[in-house]
């Protein structure tokens, strides 16, 4: 297998004006070099006149997961937050033993809590290196038999929390593996959504807005846990403190989502200086770099969190504003220390009052991290169930 360095080195070559003959002849290995270094990730010329989840590439990789399974990348056509076309990618793991339990195979879209500046830190990289942050879900579904699709939902600008951006992507890569015959699954299959803290606001983003995005997706439910639903509060949660660098994060992935919105004349000299150093890192280079900073040291403006510019960017990506249609099962601990039990009470709230079936359980002690797994075979259980019942359902109108 070639070294990074020999792939960078083979695809400068292949990039150049005066390419030799052989070198087209040398193949990329797969996840062999980042994702912004990697042909695989470049949007076609014409991916304007694609179809949402049209496929633009595949390609099999090599997937490390703990149990036999088959791997493809596929790249699509998704649409940003002001609806322009952008390619996304989606890596769907098949288990090679045949599906031995009742009913059909059950299908997931796990959103996997990348909370990245990078594309280094895409899922569908960590898949290929043979590593995946964060995967301890996706292992545990594998292992009973489920095909898993991961989304790199944070696009190719590695948008953090930027809710319509990554529902676009979760669906549009639903659809894009619908169309993959490779995998199996068929475009009318019955899917199910899952992700805990920053994979879990992908996830209800999905679901909040697939009855007008992708209405003809079908899907048993979705379970999240942890979900940070209301930014302005978060926000004013994490600033100076130590998780501060979550707002460091989503005001990179602000300023590159949202241009227009001018987010770069509220920064100092002092901030420029900290979103530049920050904006290629994975998640835990953010949490030990950045840790109690406050945005008015950042800023011009006394205070940036109540300054239109970014408040309103912070309440349009916030979730609540739709109900879901599908059934919702969403989970958190009392205590958790990073993202507060209560804006998500209120997520629940304004859903059930939108008519949506919100499944609510909170556990009396917990950490954000540890509760992601030791809630696990609780989400899963509840996604089991609701395949089972939407097979029963389709069963009887036969």
């Amino acid at each position: 297998m070639i070294t990074r360095v020999a792939a960078a080195a083979i695809l400068a070559i292949a990039c150049s004006a005066t390419t030799p003959a052989w070198a087209d002849e040398v193949p990329l290995v797969a996840g062999s070099v980042a994702p912004d270094a990697d042909p695989f990730y470049a949007p076609p010329a014409d991916l304007a006149s694609y179809r949402h989840g049209q496929l633009a590439s595949s390609r099999e990789v090599a997937a490390n997961m703990g149990v036999p399974v088959r791997a493809w990348q596929l790249s699509y056509r998704t649409d940003n937050s002001r609806d322009l076309p952008e390619l996304a990618v989606t890596t769907v793991l098949v288990p090679t033993a045949p599906w031995s339990g009742p009913g059909p195979r059950p299908i997931v879209s796990e959103q996997i809590p990348e909370d990245s500046t990078g594309t280094r830190c895409a899922p569908s990289y960590g898949i290929a290196k043979g590593y995946l942050k964060s995967g301890e879900a996706v292992t545990r579904m594998l292992a009973q038999g489920w095909v898993v699709a991961v989304p790199d939902f944070e696009g190719p600008k590695s948008t953090f929390l930027t809710g319509p951006q990554s529902a676009h992507a979760v669906l549009d890569g639903i659809r894009a593996v619908g169309q993959f015959g490779p995998a199996g699954v068929g475009p009318g299959a019955v899917w199910a959504l899952d992700g805990y803290s920053g994979g879990a606001a992908a996830t209800g983003w999905a679901a909040q807005l697939q009855p007008s995005y992708a209405p003809e997706l079908t899907f048993a439910g979705a379970a999240m846990g942890g979900v940070p639903a209301d930014l302005p509060s978060l926000t004013v949660h994490f600033d100076g403190g130590i998780f501060s660098s979550y707002n460091i994060d989503i005001l990179i992935g602000y300023e590159r989502e949202f241009p227009e919105a001018g987010l770069d004349a509220m920064l100092n000299e002092r901030g420029r200086a900290t979103l530049a150093a920050a904006g290629n890192s994975c998640v835990d280079d953010l949490l030990y770099g950045f840790p109690f900073r406050r945005l008015a040291d950042l800023s011009v403006v006394a205070d940036p969190l109540r300054d239109p510019r970014l408040a309103d960017l912070l309440r349009d990506n916030s979730l609540g504003a739709s109900a879901p249609t599908m059934p919702i099962y969403d989970y958190h601990a009392s205590t958790d220390e990073i993202v507060p039990v209560s804006q998500s009470d209120n997520l629940v709230a304004q859903w059930r009052a939108g008519g949506a079936a919100v499944v609510s359980v909170r556990d009396p002690i917990g950490e954000h991290g540890l509760e992601s797994i030791q809630h696990m075979p609780r989400a899963q259980e509840f996604l089991q169930n609701r395949f089972a019942a939407t097979a029963v359902a389709a069963a009887a109108h036969r």
